[in-house]
């Protein structure tokens, strides 16, 4: 698209939402492709994929973000799928660090040794990677694929550089890894990582329902009865922050818990998502999608649709209360891995 076609006299105004919500935080899913089919992120018959005409174009994706860093955005972090089997990944990854943002990546971790020079020189150190286990037979049994050790050696890596500020998230499913909440507590002992407890959420085709759910009081008190209430510290928490933080007396790492279900942090929310069919997703939970992509191809300006997407955001789960968020939010939701995480 040509600088004449996309430049107008749009103002480039705040994305504010109708509750005074200032987002200046994007993720985007590069794909919708992943190496692994984690249970709680794909129907075990698998997903309809867009057209490949319909997913988002390596230029389109930096392009399209450069205008959202006009509109205030000063953070985006790269989803799937999973990000690092998008192919032409190096130029997209070029591309959007040349922008004035503070870029991070979410990752299985599973190729990620093929781009830790490339994300260094590129000043790329934030990374969140998913782990759901420490077993390799029952990492195998959720992601239906053999791959723990090598993900287990890339941890190991950006662990022991300097550089890299490392996350793993951890979904929680009740009688699948609970019992595994404090072998990860005891796992930051040496390491400074953070370990971050994710609720398990309601998406298409995850078997979700709410009695699967290790909600934040459930986790925490199991950390209090294994390391004793005197040795676990509340950490402060920083605005817009999906986790509450902890720590444990004399261990190097801290551990997180992100209570999306029976704690949510809506009212802070500074989020929005870009599908990898270039879909705004105000909320994880939406009902509603803005396609900004054919607008984009089209030469029309998408401020406003992007504007439009930030005033549709309601003020909690996408609008719905509680007993419909338990009862129908996963029927109306897209499957996890064609949202990105």
């Amino acid at each position: 698209m040509s600088d004449a076609m996309r430049h107008t006299d749009t103002v480039q105004t705040p994305l504010v939402d109708a509750f005074g919500r200032v987002h200046d935080y994007l993720r985007i899913s590069l794909t919708e492709r992943c190496n692994l089919r984690c249970t709680y992120c794909m129907p075990p018959e698998g997903v309809v994929l867009s057209p490949k005409e319909r997913i988002m174009r390596g230029y389109e994706i930096v392009d399209i973000a450069k205008i959202f860093t006009e509109l205030g955005i000063k953070k985006i972090r790269l989803t799937g799928g999973e990000p690092l089997v998008r192919k032409n990944l190096e130029r997209i990854l070029r591309g959007l660090a040349a922008l004035p943002v503070t870029l991070s990546l979410t990752t299985n971790g599973v190729l990620l040794d093929r781009y830790l020079e490339l994300l260094k020189e590129l000043g790329i150190r934030y990374l969140n990677i998913s782990l759901d286990h420490l077993h390799r037979e029952r990492f195998y049994k959720t992601t239906l694929r053999d791959q723990f050790e090598r993900v287990m050696r890339n941890i190991a890596h950006v662990e022991a550089d300097p550089f890299f500020r490392v996350k793993i998230n951890v979904v929680l499913i009740k009688g699948v890894n609970d019992d595994e909440i404090v072998d990860f507590v005891r796992w930051t002992e040496d390491r400074d990582i953070d370990v971050r407890f994710i609720e398990f959420m309601p998406f298409a085709g995850n078997g979700w329902d709410g009695s699967k759910v290790v909600g934040y009081y459930q986790v925490l008190e199991r950390v209090l009865e294994a390391f004793g209430r005197d040795r676990v510290e509340v950490l402060d928490k920083e605005a817009h922050a999906t986790a509450t933080n902890f720590k444990i007396k004399g261990f190097r790492g801290r551990f997180g818990i992100i209570a999306t279900v029976t704690k949510p942090f809506c009212g802070d929310c500074n989020r929005l998502r870009l599908t990898a069919n270039g879909h705004i997703r105000n909320c994880l939970f939406a009902r509603e999608e803005i396609d900004i992509l054919t607008p984009y191809r089209k030469g029309l300006d998408i401020r406003p649709f992007i504007h439009m997407a930030v005033q549709a955001k309601h003020a909690q789960w996408g609008g719905w209360d509680k007993e419909r968020f338990y009862t129908q939010s996963a029927q109306h939701n897209r499957s996890m891995i064609l949202i990105g995480g």
